[in-house]
């Protein structure tokens, strides 16, 4: 099976929903983030001020590229993973690509008392929200599916997209299981010894129904020849 890259915003619900989303579709979870940290030996926040932004995307995208040739997971990305269109490519060539978004408002109050988000470290995180939600909307606008998460649980998040990124073959099976049509029932067929020019080795199906109507039909000619009798007498 592809994989299924979750993308978007910090916040909107990328490491949480994707666990439940591989626990569902017996899939495997992995998170990028953390990928990376258990690779680098050192926190996100730590290769932002030792190698700046730049230094972490690419570290981001050479891990990114090493997941890719995997299959059967459900990848939670970064915020940031989009900007670059090569990722963009790598994710699309193996796997489908799922945007969570949030409102602003949302995002904020979620994000709220964290410490461990670099680009949020700054005196007005709202406005540092809207502007990097308008700088990378081009770029998020590229998944597959997008899904506002602002008003959903996780569980609705999940179903959402498992709907949207089942397989046709899956659609198919799922439209033919609708479409089989209730069993009737049928008559009770008995063998009944016939010559062997009958074929079934001497034996041939008859239905019940049929064998019933021979036998009213073969007391109701004994009772006729009765009667012809006694008139002849």
């Amino acid at each position: 099976m592809k994989n299924i890259y979750l993308v978007g915003f910090m916040a909107t619900g990328k490491t949480c929903v994707g666990r439940e989303l591989a626990a569902k579709k017996k899939m495997r979870f992995l998170d990028l983030d953390e990928l990376i940290e258990l690779k680098e030996r050192r926190t996100i926040s730590d290769i932002f001020a030792n190698d700046g932004e730049p230094g972490f995307r690419r570290i981001e995208k050479r891990i990114l590229k090493e997941v890719a040739r995997e299959k059967n997971f459900v990848v939670a990305c970064g915020g940031g993973i989009v900007i670059d269109p090569e990722n963009i490519k790598v994710m699309q060539e193996n796997g489908v690509i799922v945007c969570l978004t949030a409102k602003p408002e949302v995002i904020l109050k979620r994000t709220a008392g964290t410490v461990h988000r670099p680009l949020l470290n700054v005196c007005n995180p709202q406005e540092q929200i809207g502007y990097l939600l308008k700088l990378r909307a081009p770029f998020y606008a590229r998944a597959d599916y997008a899904i506002d998460t602002s008003r959903l649980s996780v569980e609705q998040i999940v179903q959402k997209i498992i709907g949207v990124t089942r397989t046709p073959g899956q659609q198919v099976a799922e439209k033919r299981s609708h479409n089989i049509p209730p069993l009737k029932r049928t008559r009770r067929y008995r063998m009944r010894r016939c010559p062997a020019s009958a074929g079934m080795g001497g034996y041939a199906a008859h239905c019940g129904k049929t064998q019933r109507h021979k036998q009213k039909s073969k007391r109701a000619r004994q009772k006729l020849d009765s009667r012809r009798i006694k008139v002849a007498r």
